[in-house]
């Protein structure tokens, strides 16, 4: 019957697949190319998709920074309505273990105290930001000048013109 199969695969196609299948076993196998093919494809996803990856969360801790300033800044003006006075320091108002998205305190300056008026953060023009404090993040590299120009302080998430803007130093 074999034999028979065999001669009919000649002439008809159909038998020679059968035949085929019938004495040989079924391996799935793939060519080199193809192999490099579906590599340069993961590669390519991911030397595209990575990058997209950390600006995606970059943006979520500055809308994070952002969001944490403005109700810091809530906050510190309840305060001083029920007081009458600035708070010296963040933890009169709240735990001192807030951090910012990048793991370290959040910066703030009183200015009604005299020893923090040489803090002041200064936009490109050396105005200062904020006439009664400053409260601000120092951003992804964790260091900060006093004017927000510089290349220290371009990546801080800043409270300015009194909080009128709070955002990256860089935008404002």
């Amino acid at each position: 019957m074999i034999l028979k199969a065999t001669q009919q695969s000649i002439t008809h196609p159909v038998a020679l697949r059968w035949v085929r299948s019938s004495n040989s076993q079924i391996s799935v196998g793939y060519s080199l190319i193809e192999l490099f093919v579906v590599i340069a494809l993961l590669s390519t996803l991911i030397v595209v998709g990575i990058p997209l990856y950390t600006a995606y969360i970059e943006k979520a801790r500055i809308t994070r920074a952002e969001e944490d300033i403005s109700n810091l800044q809530k906050e510190i003006q309840m305060y001083k309505l029920s007081k009458k006075v600035l708070p010296p320091k963040l933890s009169d108002i709240r735990d001192a273990d807030l951090m910012d998205p990048y793991g370290r305190p959040y910066q703030y300056h009183n200015f009604t105290v005299t020893d923090e008026k040489e803090k002041r953060r200064k936009d490109r023009f050396l105005v200062p930001l904020n006439a009664e404090f400053d409260l601000y993040s120092m951003g992804r590299d964790g260091e900060s000048e006093p004017q927000i120009t510089a290349p220290k302080s371009h990546d801080d998430i800043v409270r300015a013109n009194e909080g009128l803007y709070i955002g990256p130093a860089s935008e404002f």
